[in-house]
């Protein structure tokens, strides 16, 4: 007979809060959907404008991720508002687990606060050549956690943006230096090897034409003239060029009868 009264007065509780605060939580519930597509509809609104600015695509991305972030927890305030809850201590209560969780995850957040910085003072862009601690590739994405690399085997590289902010990094935008060293005999005529090398440096496909090939005396070896090839080639295609430079020269060199000499010594003996 108790059970029965207990399950009757469950039912009474039940059927006066449905009365009472139904037409609330309808409404909260109305004002939470339509107000997530309104916040997924001013992200997208957000980031399209700034691409047609021609802002730079990781920045855009991350200012309409931002601003649909705000229009949502506005949206989720009113929408408790509106069903009588009080968002204050739940304000307070995230702030204390928020400051937990900061001491206990410090690495995770410091790769965040480096992704920000990235992404607001843009030491490089989607597409630029890098290189940061020995590694180098083509920037595919920018991430507030960690940037990710491609190189040229196709492999992706994902580096924690903690340790490219603060380091020595180079960008070359979409191209990479490659040098060469190429030795030939004294008796060479300098101008001449010059402009052999020029020539075969040309015929080699994917050779940059935004800047001019430097070729010239790089140094004086012990059995050769050491000459220098400076030039600049899409950072997929570096070792594909290089290994075609390699072969142009030298074939070059060899229909030219200029000598590569062998390291030579000379040995005298004293009587």
């Amino acid at each position: 007979m108790d059970e029965l009264k207990q399950a009757q007065a469950l039912y009474d509780t039940f059927v006066e809060f449905a009365v009472t605060y139904s037409f609330q939580i309808v409404g909260a519930l109305i004002i939470f959907l339509f107000g997530w597509w309104a916040a997924n509809k001013i992200g997208h609104v957000v980031e399209n404008l700034m691409v047609n600015k021609k802002i730079d695509v990781t920045l855009s991305r991350f200012t309409g991720g931002i601003c649909k972030l705000v229009a949502l927890g506005i949206v989720i305030i009113i929408a408790l508002g509106n069903v009588g809850i009080s968002v204050t201590p739940l304000i307070a209560a995230l702030g204390a687990v928020g400051l937990g969780a900061g001491l206990a995850i410090q690495g995770m957040l410091a790769n965040y606060a480096a992704g920000f910085t990235i992404i607001i003072t843009r030491p490089f862009v989607v597409g630029d050549t890098i290189r940061v601690r020995d590694v180098a590739g083509v920037v595919d994405q920018v991430m507030l956690p960690y940037t990710i690399l491609i190189d040229e085997d196709n492999v992706h590289i994902q580096i924690p943006n903690k340790l490219i902010v603060g380091e020595i990094l180079h960008n070359s935008a979409e191209n990479m230096l490659i040098e060469l060293e190429i030795g030939v005999a004294y008796s060479s005529n300098v101008d001449n090897v010059i402009e052999v090398i020029r020539h075969a440096v040309a015929s080699v496909e994917g050779v940059s034409t935004e800047k001019t090939p430097a070729i010239g005396v790089d140094s004086f070896g012990d059995s050769s003239i050491n000459f220098g090839v400076r030039i600049w080639a899409p950072a997929t295609r570096h070792f594909e060029v290089r290994y075609a430079l390699n072969q142009a020269v030298f074939n070059a060199l060899q229909q030219h009868n200029i000598d590569i000499p062998f390291p030579q010594r000379e040995v005298r003996m004293l009587d």
